[in-house]
Formats: C-alpha cells, structure tokens, sequence
C-alpha cells in the first residue's frame, strides 16, 4: 500500500471512528422540536410524544412553536447534527406545492417515522335523500354542480377532499368555504350545504350523536376509531385515498445512524397505551413506520397531490417580497 492511500484509508477510519463516537454519545445536550403555533394539532400531537422522547433519550426536549409559515424553511436550514427535529403534517407538506416556498419537503428533510394518521370523513346530514354512495353519485350526475359541499381554506383536506371526489366520479360539486372545519361543518348541521369532507376529529362526535351521517372514510385503509364505517375505495372508488398524517422528520444529511436512534424509539413510543389514548381522543390513531416507509410515502403523496393540483388549475401562490 503506498503512502497516499494509506493516508487517505486513515483519514476515512478516522472520519468513521468520530461518527460513531458522537452517535454513541447522543445526545448530549436538549434536543428541540419545531412544530405548529400552540393549541394546533401538531403542537398537541409534539407535547404527546415530548415525555416519552425525553424520557427514552435521557434529555430535555424543547417544543419550539412557530407560525407555520416559518416552520419549513427554519428546520430545513437548521444544522444536521439531530438536535433540531420537526413534527409536521399537511401544512408543512403541502405548502411546497400551494405556495411559493423556501424549501422542498422531499429534498430538505430526512424523514424518521410517521406519527399519527386521522382520514376525512364524508358526511351530510341527515335528513339528506341520499343514504350511499352510489346515491350520492347519481344525484351529483343528474344535477351539475348542484349539490354543494362546504370546505377551509383552499388546498386545504376538506378542499383537496371534494376536489379529488368529483376527480373520481365525474361529478361536479359547488364550493363553498369557510374559514376552517369548525364553520363548514356549523353550516351543514344548518342545512346550508348538502356534504363535507371532514376531518374525523371534527365529524366523530357529530356522527355518533347522530346529527351528521357519514357516507365513507377517504382513506384507502379503513380507520380503527370508526371502523363502521367503510371506506369511499371499498364502495367502488378504488383509487380515492385522502389520509391526514402527522410525522417527525430532522433536516437532511442529519447522520442515518441519528435517524435510526430516533426511530426506534418513537416506534416504541407509539405504541404505549396512553399515547395511543391520548391521540385517540383527538381523533387521530398512533402509527408508526421505519424512515424509508414514510420516506416513499410523503414522496407518493407528493407526487398525487401534485397531479391533482395541477388538474384543477391551482396555481402556486407567489411568495411574498
């Protein structure tokens, strides 16, 4: 072996004995999660999991509440090193593709595990004529654009949810938005609209007093706290799929080794009987995955809401100067 080579061999066991040395020691100090403004769902789904985390890595875990704007590009830039993390959801995944934003969710973060997942409910109410899908289908078809169904904001779930309906059936529904879940769901309860695509955590309670009736969950996987009630894929719309997933992910080139200490234990987390519970009561079930599931899943998710963005004519919103 000449000199240069064993030099160079040296310097890459050296490299990989350092590595090694500060995953082993990891972590050494806090280690901080950004997420959304206090009393959001993300910042209700980081305190859940703050205790356990902190507990498991032996550190302080510091919540770090943003407005949600400044979220992405904050933890995208932040230094790899594992002591900055983010737990996110559709605000974060999704601003890439509505808005003209500074930073790319694929490119910009190593994903460590999904968290949680909560689908959309479609409910109408109950005196509505239609009791299934397939009626709900015709009277869409028989009437264009007269069945209205009440949304949030745009490109927002309740939005994406009757957008990718009317993708599925060949059926054109009239918007009309509210600010938020909370509104949309008041006025169809007023029997000013005729359906929404709700978040389950808004609807459950509505559906099991029996002041809303649901049609169909929007994920393609039927959902364990209402498992009554069938997916729109099981009724015939086979390729329908809208789930609301939240997941931990730290800025990319943070160290495989990291990700993998970090996954492990949020796995474990998880699966504890009071995280469960306490996600549960907020309508979302505890899910977990390796790095490379939720990788390839927020990548496909991307990909789909892309397409459908496209397809409806939305266009990125200009970033502010």
């Amino acid at each position: 072996m000449n000199t240069h080579r064993f030099c160079l061999s040296l310097a890459l066991l050296v490299t990989a004995g350092t590595a090694i040395a500060q995953v082993e020691k990891y972590p050494t100090r806090p280690v901080r999660i950004v997420t959304a403004t206090p009393g959001g769902g993300n910042d209700f789904l980081t305190r859940i999991i703050q205790g356990p985390l902190g507990a498991a890595l032996n550190q302080t875990i510091i919540v770090d509440n943003r407005p949600s704007t400044f979220i992405g590009p904050y933890a995208a830039k932040a230094t790899p090193d594992g002591y900055t993390l983010v737990v996110g959801g559709g605000t974060l995944q999704y601003r890439p593709i509505l808005e003209e934003v500074d930073y790319d969710l694929i490119k910009d973060f190593a994903p460590i595990s999904q968290l949680e997942r909560s689908p959309n409910v479609l409910v109408v109410h109950p005196s509505f004529k239609a009791t299934t899908l397939n009626d709900l289908i015709a009277m869409a078809k028989a009437k264009p654009k007269s069945l209205r169904y009440g949304t949030g904001g745009t490109g927002g779930s309740l939005h994406l949810g009757g957008e990718m309906f009317m993708v599925a059936t060949g059926t054109q529904l009239t918007r009309v938005p509210y600010k938020s879940t909370g509104p949309a769901l008041l006025a169809l309860l007023a029997n000013e609209t005729h359906m929404v695509f709700a978040t389950a955590g808004g609807a459950m309670g509505h559906i099991r007093s029996g002041r809303l009736r649901a049609i169909g969950v929007t994920s393609a996987k039927p959902f364990s706290l209402i498992p009554d009630i069938p997916t729109l894929a099981a009724q015939g719309l086979k390729d329908y799929d809208l789930d609301t997933i939240g997941f931990i992910a730290a800025p990319s080139k943070t160290s495989p080794a990291i990700i993998r200490v970090l996954n492990q234990h949020i796995v474990k987390i998880m699966q504890m009987p009071d995280v469960k519970q306490k996600l549960a009561a907020g309508g979302s079930e505890a899910v977990s995955s390796t790095p490379e599931e939720i990788a390839a899943y927020l990548k496909a998710d991307d990909a789909k809401i892309r397409k459908l963005v496209q397809s409806i004519g939305l266009k990125p919103i200009p970033k502010k100067k």
